[in-house]
């Protein structure tokens, strides 16, 4: 009964960690520029990704567990204008199969079938 009670806990702590984490490491990338620079690119990164300020300071704010996403070109541009390597921005890892281990998997399940 305690570990269960232990177990419950900490997924809940867990998940409002994760709500807590942006979705997008936009904030720590702003974070790192001069003051000059952190101006400029307030005015210039709307301009840029082609939205709004309010739009760019939403993008912002997304939380690890939002179902509001920035398009996927918005975050290539992003990751251009910071200078960074693709994948850089976004704060987690996307894993899965391909389909050629999900074929696999699905040939070994139909002869188990």
């Amino acid at each position: 009964m305690m570990v269960s009670g232990l177990l419950c806990t900490l997924k809940i702590i867990s998940i409002e960690m994760s709500e807590n984490i942006e979705k997008y490491k936009i904030n720590a990338f702003l974070d790192r520029l001069t003051i000059k620079e952190y101006k400029f690119a307030m005015k210039t990164i709307p301009v840029v990704l082609d939205v709004s300020m309010n739009t760019f300071h939403n993008y912002r704010k997304i939380k690890l567990g939002d179902r509001q996403d920035i398009p996927y070109e918005k975050v290539k541009q992003l990751e251009i204008l910071f200078g960074i390597q693709s994948d850089t921005l976004i704060n987690q890892k996307t894993t899965g199969k391909s389909l050629t281990q999900l074929f696999k998997g699905d040939k070994q399940e139909f002869r188990k079938g």
